[in-house]
């Protein structure tokens, strides 16, 4: 077979320890440098830097260090969140890295592809990915899809054969084994390989920018250039009615801070990345982070039966035979109690070409089952197979829903051909009449209105030694029927429940019997609907297809490239397409779908290439599961960018509300960044951990076509703004009231400080919470049928606390009190501390938005 033994493990790791691991160069991730580069680079940080100098140029070293003390602090917690994130997306890609099945000293083992060194025997099969350059020693069969080096899409034949092109006895990393099996021994690894020596060009690929991150750009680019020309109109204004241009910067530059979004970009990287860590706890991978945003705007789930809504634990349940001089097949029952008894010698046959029919070393569960079932009943079996040879294999095509393998007995020249599949696929190459079909017709049904999965068994004959291109050259004698049971998974019928309160469509898509199907459907909780076939997907253009699937639940006998059709029949409806796959040919729907999801435990490596989340496992829960937590991300996003929008405005309002009335500013850059340091943790880490509403999976599907910030959501962050400023110029205005201050500038700094971060933590709880709006508090029902404000929830404990908003809103509150009654720190901020009355009124003051959120909801 070749020159070389397989390795042992102490030569692989030597050669794993000399040529390193078997992984091209990925895109490293950002040094520390390089994030603080990129963070010097932004706007909000520019303004930052530019107010320090200019504090330094007027002479007040004192402001100029204190601000620049508040720009480490900001740079270091942003830095701080964006690196929480990509360390989550690090750990992602860890963990969804690929495996192989390598020959080593004799035994085979499953080890990371980054472990296999040059020299490794590594097998492949359908739907593997090869991991490695190298040359092959055997194949069954086996094609490679190599259109990731050439661009031709026709899968490439290997053949070890002398006569063979050197090219059809190699193959290369980064392909595909979309048919067959091989063994090969690796010549090349990490860089070396072809696709290592255009690793770079990968590198540079950037995916494209989701809607969210499109309407997100597009709404900061506005509030920049308002902010701008707000800005200017400030420094003109200021500077021609006082003629002190570097004070009007200063002010205009704190305007400027006021304005500027910065905060939008690092939300939509953290809450994306920190929500695919929390669905890889809960068994989802995901490969391609973008597809979050769009998971839980799911309407149409499309699944898999076998593995994903059952247990793909298949067990014989029956067996059927036509019986000589009998008007009715006979059926053995084999989970019945009277049937428990040794197989009746008329089943032999029929059992022993469904062996024969299968792989020698299975691990199809189907297949599974028939060698355990033979081994019990009929034992003589796995001895005698031990000395057959496998001279032929016809693999299942979509055109033959049939695989037929040909044995020969190593001692003389004995053949046995033996064919397996589906019923109608087995009567056809037997070239059975209507009327032979119609007398097997209530046997089939019977059997799949069990929800069994019911295959037909014939044996075939040839030519010795002759043996045509395709299975249908061969002529066949009917054997019988197996029916094969494997029971819903336990969790599914109540996340079909889910699915169903969400608004979610499930259309179940199996290559089975469609009365099976239908049954397995009515078990799984799905609603009862129409079924279609694939022959019937056949016969429909695709406007009559598309016309066809808002009736229908459930797509029997279908094949990949009908798959392919239905996901684009419903994409075209509108629906947000959420589809699950685990085999070669499904790789196209995956792709075309909204959302691919890949099985992980039973899925090819070319499905889970080709899809955008890989479920660990392959369960429906987890998928129901991970909309549910999609949901959640978007809801959070949504209130965080609510929040964003909404803080802005007070803080805008303060830095320009004293240029009217030409008063001295209240808001200057330093505390603007005191602020910034406010509002950055609070609209990522509180929003983010935010737990989901009860009622996240009772609402329908988010429309993705409609913007971000719609009329009502504007209105709703616009009002709670102006609360917030309102709240704010409460204090400004009873800071003149001489029963409380001496109406100093810093006391008013003070005073208006204290109420705008009361009115801020308000506003924090407003917006996370569920149905805020801009004129009332939320409201959540207690044991009682009735409503109260969020704040009695988390008193009484009936709702899970969001601790992190509670830290924040508390803490930022402390820290404004430290700075203001500490000297040194009060010095230098320019705050001046308050009388017990006074801080008392700063804080009715900073409450008053939520009263005048509640109580319009008292009276309506």
């Amino acid at each position: 077979m070749s020159g070389h033994e397989p390795l042992s493990e102490a030569q692989a790791a030597e050669r794993l320890a000399s040529d390193g691991p078997n992984a091209i160069k990925a895109k490293r991730q950002r040094s520390l440098a390089a994030r603080v580069l990129a963070m010097g680079r932004e706007p909000m940080f520019l303004l930052l830097v530019l107010a320090a100098a200019l504090y330094l140029v007027l002479g007040d070293v004192n402001e100029g260090l204190v601000l620049g003390s508040f720009v480490l602090a900001i740079l270091g917690l942003t830095l701080y969140q964006e690196g929480k994130a990509e360390t989550s997306i690090a750990s992602l890609r860890e963990l969804s890295q690929h495996h192989a099945q390598v020959l080593r000293a004799g035994v085979v083992r499953r080890i990371a592809s980054e472990c296999i060194v040059v020299g490794d025997w590594v097998q492949v099969s359908e739907g593997d990915r090869i991991p490695a350059d190298g040359r092959v020693l055997r194949c069954d069969n086996l094609e490679v899809d190599e259109s990731l080096l050439t661009g031709e899409s026709v899968a490439v034949r290997k053949d070890v054969d002398d006569c063979a092109p050197e090219d059809a006895k190699q193959v290369y990393s980064g392909t595909f084994v979309v048919r067959g099996q091989g063994l090969f021994i690796v010549k090349a690894t990490g860089a070396r390989t072809e696709i290592g020596k255009i690793g770079s060009t990968l590198d540079r690929m950037v995916s494209a920018p989701t809607p969210l991150q499109r309407q997100t750009a597009r709404l900061v680019k506005i509030l920049s250039w308002v902010g701008l020309v707000l800005c200017s109109v400030m420094v003109l204004v200021l500077g021609l009615r006082n003629g002190e241009w570097l004070a009007a910067l200063l002010s205009g530059i704190a305007l400027g801070m006021a304005m500027l979004p910065e905060e939008y970009p690092v939300v939509l990287t953290i809450f994306p990345a920190l929500g695919a860590h929390r669905l890889a706890k809960q068994g989802v991978l995901t490969r391609h982070i973008n597809a979050i945003e769009t998971l839980g705007a799911t309407t149409v789930l499309c699944t898999d039966k076998t593995g994903t809504l059952t247990q793909n634990r298949m067990q014989v349940q029956a067996w059927v035979v036509q019986e000589a001089n009998q008007a009715e097949p006979t059926v053995w029952e084999v989970g019945r109690p009277q049937d428990a008894k040794a197989m009746p010698k008329v089943f032999e046959a029929v059992v022993a070409h469904t062996v024969w029919a299968s792989a020698a070393q299975p691990f199809d569960p189907m297949e599974e089952a028939f060698h355990a079932f033979a081994q019990q009943h009929v034992p003589h079996l796995a001895r005698c197979q031990d000395d057959w040879q496998l001279v032929k294999s016809y693999p299942l095509e979509p055109r033959i829903k049939a695989m037929t393998q040909v044995w020969r007995l190593a001692s003389d020249e004995e053949f046995v051909v033996a064919t397996k599949g589906a019923p109608e696929a087995i009567m056809g190459l037997c070239r059975w009449s209507a009327q032979d079909m119609a007398a097997w017709q209530p046997t089939l049904r019977a059997l799949s209105s069990q929800g069994l999965r019911v295959l037909a068994v014939a044996r075939g004959q040839a030519a010795k030694g002759e043996w045509p291109a395709s299975s249908q050259g061969l002529e066949y004698t009917w054997l019988g029927l197996v029916g094969l049971s494997d029971p819903v998974r336990q969790e599914v019928p109540q996340a079909m429940a889910d699915c169903q309160r969400a608004g979610i469509r499930v259309v179940m898509i199996t290559g089975d019997y469609p009365l099976t199907a239908s049954t397995i459907a009515h078990h799984a909780g799905m609603p009862r609907a129409e079924v279609i076939s694939g022959d019937e997907v056949d016969g429909l253009s695709d406007t009559a297809l598309q016309a066809r699937m808002r009736q229908v639940n459930v797509c029997a006998r279908i094949t990949p490239h009908q798959k392919l059709r239905i996901v684009q029949a419903l994409m075209r409806q509108g629906e947000i397409v959420t589809m699950t796959g685990d085999g070669v040919n499904d790789a196209p729907a995956l792709r075309a779908a909204h959302v691919g999801v890949a099985m992980g435990a039973r899925g090819t490596d070319v499905a889970r290439e080709a899809a955008d989340l890989v479920l660990v496992d392959d369960h429906f829960a987890s998928i129901v599961g991970g909309i549910r937590t999609g949901r959640r991300i978007f809801a959070n996003l949504k209130k965080s960018m609510s929040y964003i929008f909404a803080i802005h405005i007070p803080i805008a309002g303060l830095a320009v509300f004293p240029m009217w009335f030409d008063q001295t500013p209240l808001f200057l850059p330093l505390h603007i960044a005191l602020i910034e340091m406010i509002i950055d943790p609070a609209c990522s880490l509180a929003f983010e951990s935010e737990p989901e509403s009860g009622d996240i999976m009772s609402t329908p599907p988010r429309d993705t076509r409609s913007p971000l910030f719609d009329a009502a959501t504007l209105w709703q962050a616009t009002a709670q703004g102006l609360l917030v400023l309102m709240s704010a110029l409460a204090a400004y205005a009873a800071s003149g009231l001489s029963w409380l201050t001496h109406a100093s500038t810093d006391q008013t700094r003070s005073m208006v400080m204290v109420a705008f971060v009361v009115a801020n933590g308000v506003l924090i709880f407003v917006s996370k919470s569920r149905g805020s709006g801009p004129w009332h508090a939320p409201r959540i029902p207690l044991t009682r049928s009735v409503d109260v404000p969020a704040a009695a929830v988390f008193l009484n404990g009936r709702q899970p606390r969001n601790e992190a908003a509670i830290v924040i809103a508390l803490g930022t509150l402390a820290l404004v009190l430290v700075a203001m009654y500490w000297p040194w720190l009060a010095q230098h901020l320019r705050f001046e501390p308050l009388s017990p009355a006074a801080l008392g009124m700063a804080v009715v003051c900073g409450g008053l938005g939520w009263g005048v959120n509640a109580l319009p909801k008292r009276f309506f």
